[in-house]
């Protein structure tokens, strides 16, 4: 993650650090957090779409909603694992498939917006469906061919995927997940360079056993730069009947199993040299500012699903009844419900301004998109846990079991075993707080990069020196001042003033708390991932503070006596994240996280054998 890494897996850094964006040329208010810097302007008023712009969504999104509910049955889809080609027919005739490709190509050219207000109402209803349209869009085709494609391209493929051929982007490997610097496709000039020759295999291919045109990633021959060899990761277009492209098997999973998702091999197929995206070389990058925007999807969906587990919950703890009343109103319950109705309007703000700061193109969103990809999937499967626990034994049981006995067929235990993807897909939960880090310290990285590199002279360092010394003597002190409230938004009620206070000072905090790290490890930093977690999970509670508290704002009458909903809902959610918060920069560097990584060591030398005897082997 560090520039200073050690020599095993530096390859792996040179690639990804390669492949970043290095420039922030646009406002960040996520990353600002980390430098103890809280843009209030860009908080408040909080953004939301015009109301042409929600017009266009609402009626989109009711057609959606009344041809999910008539055409599509999301149990049969799970039991049969198949998707009804009726179903991607109708989802192409309602133009689904080019929500995100603008009009001229044939789509609808949704906001992103109104493509996410999209992908929450398909996500409350059939999670093997959502899958299949944001793999499609997010990271399929569309989106990298509209951000880097040419006009020939563009016109070449957007028209035909808008109109329903379906896409997908292969990028893991069998043996290569989040290190591209092991990627084995090739791509060899052929034919004096007009053509390349794609030779490997993709896994977890989404959409690709089905997809009519893929962007794979491969690497094309080394270049030197700077007198050293580079590793150069290209994308390419493949079209499915190019000769030698083979679906090798469909992969089936725990959860979403009326996707498409598979094993892909490339033996000799000749990829003309138009068909390269972008350029060569800059594959890598493309993927990740891909996945800058193409993250939100998730978040939409989970909002989706975790809509539908609150109203499942809500009803069944009203129905039951438990020793003497509903058990609604026991404690225990309704601690459940009310931690999911606060994270689930902490996920909406979230997600809605972050989606909505894409619409406006001023900001740059790549943490703000990381952080809601994580705190939504992480919150979403809590609140699932918890609508199974408060179903109880009916959550367990399936939905055509409870069919079968004359009950209502709640699928809560479906919804919980497509829910456990999100974690995992599109980057990790732990991946996410790698990538948040990397691109949180990256300010220190900057003032420092000339001090540590090897191939750096003397005079070089001196002037880095002189710069860091600079900054550091101006920012740090400010460090340790207090808030003295100045610019605090005069419409936030009395309820939440604390609160904002309470981000105001503790981003400072977290600010100080990542540059002692900084200054404790050094270059071992990268190795202490829990430290590093709990910083981001700080830095990502402090955000989702703050887009909640600014949307409360919106949905309240802004009066000084304000007790809406909406303000009980962020005041109960921030109590939430404030806990955490001091239990995390409390707590950034236990000793059993070195007795815990310590027992680890030996276990995968086999110490502690003995404590899997008594098993079937």
């Amino acid at each position: 993650m560090l520039p200073t890494a050690s020599a095993q897996g530096s390859e792996a850094l040179e690639v990804i650090e390669a492949a970043r964006e290095a420039k922030w040329e646009r406002p960040t208010v996520a990353g600002q957090l980390f430098l103890g810097r809280v843009l209030t302007p860009l908080l408040f008023p909080y953004t939301v779409q015009s109301d042409e712009d929600r017009r266009i969504g609402d009626a989109y999104c009711a057609k959606l909603e009344a041809f999910l509910k008539a055409e599509i049955d999301p149990d049969e889809i799970d039991r049969t694992g198949e998707m009804p080609p009726k179903v991607i027919q109708g989802l192409a005739r309602l133009g689904c498939f080019g929500m995100k490709i603008p009009k001229e190509y044939g789509g609808l050219g949704f906001s992103q917006t109104n493509y996410n207000r999209a992908i929450q109402i398909v996500g409350s209803y059939c999670g093997s469906t959502a899958v299949w349209l944001s793999a499609h869009q997010s990271i399929g085709v569309p989106q990298p061919l509209k951000m880097f494609g040419t006009e020939e391209q563009k016109r070449k493929y957007l028209p035909r995927i808008a109109a329903g051929a379906i896409s997908a982007f292969a990028l893991t490997e069998p043996d290569v997940g989040s290190d591209p610097a092991k990627m084995s496709t090739t791509a060899t000039p052929v034919d004096g360079g007009a053509a390349y020759r794609l030779n490997g295999q993709k896994l977890w291919c989404t959409n690709g056993p089905v997809a009519e045109v893929m962007v794979v990633m491969a690497q094309t021959p080394e270049r030197v730069i700077g007198g050293k060899p580079r590793k150069q990761i290209t994308a390419f277009i493949v079209e499915r009947n190019m000769p030698g492209v083979e679906v090798v098997h469909r992969c089936m999973f725990m959860g979403i199993r009326g996707i498409q998702n598979g094993l892909l091999k490339f033996t000799n197929v000749k990829v003309p040299k138009e068909n390269i995206l972008w350029g060569l070389g800059r594959g890598l990058k493309l993927a990740l500012m891909t996945l800058n925007t193409g993250r939100l999807t998730i978040p939409a969906a989970c909002i989706g699903g975790s809509k539908r587990c609150l109203q499942i919950a809500r009803e069944w703890a009203n129905e039951r009844q438990q020793w003497g009343g509903p058990i609604g109103g026991h404690e225990a319950i309704a601690s459940k419900l009310g931690w999911m109705a606060s994270h689930l309007f902490a996920m909406e703000a979230v997600v809605w301004l972050t989606s909505a700061w894409v619409d406006r193109g001023d900001l740059d969103i790549r943490i703000e998109a990381a952080m809601a990809k994580l705190f939504c999937t992480e919150s979403a499967w809590t609140i699932v846990d918890h609508t199974l626990q408060i179903r109880g034994g009916r959550g367990y049981e399936t939905a055509n079991s409870l069919k079968g006995r004359g009950e209502k067929p709640i699928p809560v235990e479906r919804i919980f075993r497509d829910a456990r993807i999100n974690r995992i897909i599109e980057g990790t939960s732990e991946i996410m707080h790698l990538f948040i880090a990397r691109e949180a310290l990256d300010p220190h990285i900057q003032l420092a990069f000339d001090m540590i590199l090897p191939d750096r002279t003397f005079g070089q360092r001196v002037k880095a020196a002189a710069r860091a010394a600079l900054f550091y003597a101006g920012w740090y002190p400010r460090l340790w001042l207090p808030r003295l409230g100045f610019g605090r938004p005069k419409e936030i009620p009395p309820r939440l003033r604390g609160h904002w206070a309470f981000v105001e000072m503790t981003s400072k905090r977290l600010a100080r708390a990542l540059f002692h790290q900084m200054m404790i490890h050094q270059q071992k930093l990268e190795k202490r991932q829990m430290i590093l977690f709990r910083i981001v999970d700080v830095g990502v509670d402090l955000f989702a503070m703050s887009a909640t508290i600014s949307r409360a704002v919106s949905l309240s009458s802004g009066s000084a006596g304000s007790t809406s909903s909406a303000v009980e809902l962020a005041d109960l959610f921030c109590d939430t994240a404030r806990g955490r918060i001091r239990s995390n920069l409390a707590n950034l560097n236990p000793s059993e996280d070195r007795k815990g990584y310590r027992i680890a060591h030996d276990l995968l030398k086999g110490s502690y054998s003995w404590l899997e005897e008594g098993i079937v082997r």
